[in-house]
């Protein structure tokens, strides 16, 4: 499978940390670490990726339905985070699979690197020493990388998540150009952002949905982004970038 350049990865989120992309068929993940870790990055896609594909051999539906699935039953752990974070916004186990891929091979990164920031395709954890700011692709709004959340995780593993009705192949049922998620879950991130997403079909529902997101237990922020139409939720910080 032939990977697309994925423009907004140009933003750098630390300097002094070293930057590496590795793919495992459709997993596509940029990951910044104190040193280079691409072998042990791509054992641990392996692994978890084995994981989930060998669930779905056994449970078919699993991939395939947009409904909550029950999380109970002996699965991977990644499996019962993907399913638990689907039951708790109401959608379907696979809206959070690439946040639960970030989150799980991130956490075992920590084991060599004292800060870790896992990006794929466009779902971020991270445990920082300091702030970082992740920029927001949004397609072809005006705000699209004009715009960046500023972050300070205190030392302790956070998410944000984007989804998006407009851009990339992920499933929505609404038109937001972007919706942003942050989350101390890198899994309820990625799941909630496409469970508020699916509320947005125009530039009238962005309160509509960012009320949603404030019911979510867990979500600590969220961002909705459609045409030159922003709503924000949270203790945020949005801070302009620059276009070059």
């Amino acid at each position: 499978m032939q990977h697309q350049e994925r423009t907004y990865r140009r933003l750098a989120y630390k300097d002094q940390l070293v930057s590496f992309r590795v793919t495992v068929k459709e997993t596509d993940v940029l990951v910044h670490a104190a040193q280079p870790l691409e072998d042990i990055t791509k054992e641990l896609i392996l692994k978890y990726r084995g994981y989930i594909e060998a669930y779905i051999r056994q449970n078919p539906e699993f991939a395939k339905t947009l409904r909550p699935w029950p999380p109970g039953g002996p699965a991977p752990l990644i499996v019962k985070d993907m399913a638990a974070a689907g039951e708790k916004v109401g959608v379907g186990p696979m809206a959070a699979v690439a946040g639960a891929m970030a989150e799980h091979v991130g956490h075992e990164l920590l084991a060599h690197s004292k800060e870790v920031i896992v990006e794929n395709g466009g779902d971020v954890f991270f445990k920082t020493d300091g702030p970082v700011t992740a920029g927001i692709f949004a397609g072809s709004s005006p705000l699209s990388l004009r715009i960046g959340l500023r972050i300070d995780p205190g030392g302790k593993p956070l998410a944000v998540c984007t989804s998006s009705g407009t851009v990339g192949h992920s499933i929505s049922m609404g038109k937001a150009d972007a919706v942003c998620v942050v989350s101390g879950s890198c899994s309820l991130a990625d799941a909630a952002a496409t469970s508020i997403g699916n509320c947005v079909e125009s530039k009238g529902d962005i309160q509509q949905a960012l009320d949603f997101g404030k019911q979510l237990e867990g979500v600590t922020g969220v961002v909705v982004i459609i045409g030159d139409a922003l709503g924000i939720w949270g203790e945020l910080e949005v801070v302009p970038l620059n276009p070059d």
